[in-house]
């Protein structure tokens, strides 16, 4: 049987969820935040300039995320960018998340939902 997800817990939105799962590895700028989510998700997830940036902005307000302050510099990477890493609030969070995720898809197997049609 699969953990308990915490309790008090609310799930993420997916905005929330997406950017969390791609600054688990590394720290990110904005592009490379909405790269990340367009490629985990082949491409059916595409996170606009506006969602994004909103959505990083609740993020850091809630502590989910910081502004890195130690970046590495790479020689063509505009100065300007600001990068983002998870804090350590986001990566209970993202956990919480995945635990409650895989609970979901537990039951989608248990119920046999993907293996072929069902009959009426």
């Amino acid at each position: 049987m699969s953990p308990k997800p915490d309790r008090g817990t609310k799930p993420l939105t997916s905005s929330v969820f997406y950017v969390l799962l791609a600054l688990a590895d590394e720290e990110r700028h904005g592009l490379g935040i909405a790269a990340d989510v367009a490629e985990r998700t082949g491409g059916d997830v595409e996170m606009g300039p506006g969602t994004l940036y909103t959505t990083i902005k609740k993020m850091a307000d809630a502590g989910l995320v910081a502004e890195s302050t130690a970046r590495r510099r790479a020689e063509n990477d505009d100065p300007r960018r600001r990068y983002y890493r998870i804090t350590r609030p986001g990566r209970r969070a993202l956990e919480a998340e995945a635990r409650r995720l895989t609970l979901i898809v537990d039951a989608v197997h248990a119920k046999r939902v993907l293996e072929g049609s069902r009959s009426s």
